[in-house]
């Protein structure tokens, strides 16, 4: 049986925790594109009240060589140890709402344990919706709105909020499994997909956890203060928009997302690929043209490299 596995550990003293609260999940791991989730768990720790309802066990769900803990070296001593951290939260939102939040890493083993754990919790506590988001790659332009695709079986949400319905078989990652098991108990559960440009996947895009954090308000109804993410963000597509206006390349590169994107957001209502991946770059290809256009800036040029660097 899967609670064989003892894979977290309930606070002491655990709070309160009221029945039919929504659900957030925030798992990084296998993909997190633009950083949208890490830098949504940040927000998420950093900006709001929380206390801990229970805290997943590193040493059953995490591979430490694969991930290793960051530790602290001063002069001749050690002064600090942070391991990741899983946690099961409860947080309360810019106007003071409480839901749940279970956030940070994609457990490494005992998914089933863990997933059942989860469920669990849903089940006790009535937990009333499921919401989880990550983030990969496509081949868009960080100059148009960022899209999603939505699993689950809240019809709504997909109807609304999914730009592009894929029929395809994907690298599964925990998240996928707890919506699917949660759907199966019939849970309303939703899963955000966000749509990243490509070419600013492996970067920090602050308009990544914007998107990340409108998800989870679109599938909760939570309230969150993002003005200094739309600060940063702002500031993040100035330097973007100064690296490709420097290169003719780059420019085109754009133009012809753009061009793309814009033809099948006016004409396409069918469940079919968003853009026609074959017509574009490749993300090797503009890696290698953002390579040769930060190399040929020039010597003298002393300043802080830009997101794309």
């Amino acid at each position: 049986m899967p609670f064989d596995i003892p894979v977290f550990e309930p606070a002491e003293p655990a709070p309160v925790v009221p029945a039919g609260l929504p659900l957030v999940v925030l798992l990084t791991g296998f993909t997190d594109a633009g950083s949208a989730v890490s830098q949504t768990v940040s927000y998420l720790r950093d900006e709001l009240t929380h206390a801990m309802v229970r805290r997943y066990e590193n040493d059953v769900l995490l591979d430490y060589r694969a991930r290793r803990p960051l530790i602290s070296f001063e002069s001749d001593h050690l002064t600090d140890y942070r391991p990741p951290r899983l946690e099961l939260t409860l947080t309360r939102d810019a106007l003071g709402q409480p839901f749940l939040v279970l956030a940070g890493y994609e457990p490494d083993f005992a998914w089933d344990s863990f997933v059942a754990s989860v469920a669990e919790f849903v089940q006790s506590a009535a937990v009333s919706s499921v919401t989880w988001v990550h983030a990969i790659g496509m081949p868009v332009p960080h100059t148009r709105p960022l899209g999603a695709t939505v699993s689950g079986n809240r019809t709504s949400l997909a109807e609304d909020h999914s730009v592009w319905k894929p029929h395809t078989q994907v690298p599964a990652t925990a998240g996928h499994l707890l919506e699917y098991r949660l759907a199966e108990a019939g849970v309303a559960v939703a899963g955000f997909v966000l749509l990243i440009p490509h070419y600013l996947g492996d970067t920090e895009y602050p308009g990544a956890a914007i998107a990340a954090l409108d998800s989870i308000t679109a599938g909760t109804g939570l309230v969150f203060g993002i003005d200094s993410l739309r600060d940063d963000n702002e500031e993040f597509l100035g330097k973007v928009s100064e690296q490709i206006a420097a290169s003719d390349e780059l420019e085109r590169m754009l133009h012809g997302l753009e061009e793309r994107y814009d033809s099948y957001m006016a004409g396409s209502t069918q469940a079919t690929a968003l853009l026609h991946e074959a017509d574009l770059p490749s993300a090797d290809e503009i890696a290698a043209e953002l390579e040769r256009f930060l190399a040929n800036r020039g010597h003298g040029d002393e300043e802080r490299p830009g997101p794309l660097a």
